[in-house]
């Protein structure tokens, strides 16, 4: 068994909510071995994932939540790879806005829920799923104390927390969600984020809001 690793890439294209539309750069993160690996994230270009994928078997896509640019090409890449998409219930408003509703005989869901503590094997490492409402009310991130970084989507960037004030965010709920579970993590974490550069949990913790 190879060792587990993490694979990056950029992919293009935009995010709509509430009536207005934004051009975004979107980071596209594999993690795994040489042969299995899970896709944190579905964002703007199947093509692109699979290029990061590089031929490995997919276990799942894990959406850390279910903005449009998060998870807008999911059901294609399921239909591409085989592989279950994974996203935290309470998410499922946001998901309808892109994916369809019940009213909607095009509609499409995701395949299995996520659940805060709940912990995915990918060879021989555990991603830990941390429920981190706020930016979203089904927000994730996913810790792997074994890789020492945490995936967190729009929940926390290098530079503090992610953007609220539009449909379905708090501030003061992310900014709890941080508090309680992101500043937990050991100050050495490597912080991937979902748009933009890495960062760690003790730079972002000696920042402040």
């Amino acid at each position: 068994m190879t060792a587990a690793r993490v694979d990056h890439g950029v992919t293009s294209g935009t995010f709509s909510l509430d009536g207005q539309t934004f051009e975004v750069d979107n980071n596209v993160w594999v993690v795994g071995d040489d042969t299995e690996c899970v896709v944190i994230d579905a964002p703007h270009s199947v093509e692109g994932i699979l290029k990061v994928v590089d031929g490995r078997r997919v276990l799942g896509i894990v959406c850390t939540h279910a903005h449009d640019d998060h998870v807008r090409v999911a059901p294609e890449l399921r239909e591409r790879t085989g592989a279950p998409i994974l996203l935290h219930p309470d998410d499922r408003p946001l998901w309808e806005l892109t994916h369809g509703g019940p009213d909607d005989p095009e509609a499409t869901l995701w395949d299995a829920d996520l659940a805060d503590g709940q912990q995915l094997t990918i060879g021989d490492i555990a991603l830990r799923v941390l429920h981190t409402p706020g930016h979203a009310p089904g927000a994730v991130c996913l810790y792997a104390p074994e890789l020492g970084c945490v995936f967190t989507g729009d929940t926390l960037f290098q530079g503090g927390p992610g953007a609220t004030g539009r449909s379905y965010s708090d501030r003061a709920i992310l900014e709890g969600s941080i508090q309680a579970k992101l500043f937990a993590l050991p100050d050495e974490t490597v912080v991937h984020t979902g748009h933009g550069s890495d960062t760690t949990i003790g730079a972002e913790r000696e920042r402040g809001f």
